[in-house]
């Protein structure tokens, strides 16, 4: 088991105030600037809170899919992995859509495809996400 950690403090009106992600429990980042503009417009050099959705869900993906090919015999060179989260105003979270590009030494494009896609199912952060309308993958051999 393992817990993680963040923390964040806001000051002013959702449409006016700001905060700050000030710290998370490893330290590997922060402080991160975040606002409703950031969230809901242009970023202007601020994170939001689907970017870094995003993020977590391109990590996990690439770790589920690096799992499940190396224990089917056919470890990867490399996956390259991206997520575009699509946050509506009013609306919250509409669309996730996943890349990932693999170079994977002697595995054909079909079984590829089959293992993102479990993948993608199997990742904790997409189960945690599975409230989400459309989950969609673009899964490929480089």
């Amino acid at each position: 088991m393992a817990d993680r950690t963040a923390h964040v403090t806001w000051s002013g009106s959702l449409m006016e105030g700001g905060g700050t992600i000030s710290s998370v429990g490893s330290g590997a980042f922060g402080p991160l600037d975040v606002t409703w503009a950031s969230r809901a417009e242009d970023s202007d050099g601020r994170t939001s809170p689907e970017e870094l959705i995003a993020a977590a869900h391109a990590a996990c993906l690439s770790m589920a899919l690096s799992h499940g090919l190396a224990q089917s015999g056919t470890p990867a060179d490399s996956l390259e992995t991206s997520a575009t989260v699509t946050f509506v105003p009013g609306t919250g979270i509409t669309n996730i859509a996943l890349t990932v590009r693999g170079s994977v030494p002697g595995l054909d494009e079909a079984a590829f495809v089959e293992a993102a896609e479990g993948a993608k199912t199997n990742c904790p952060v997409s189960k945690a996400l599975a409230a989400v309308p459309e989950i969609t993958l673009d899964a490929a051999l480089a």
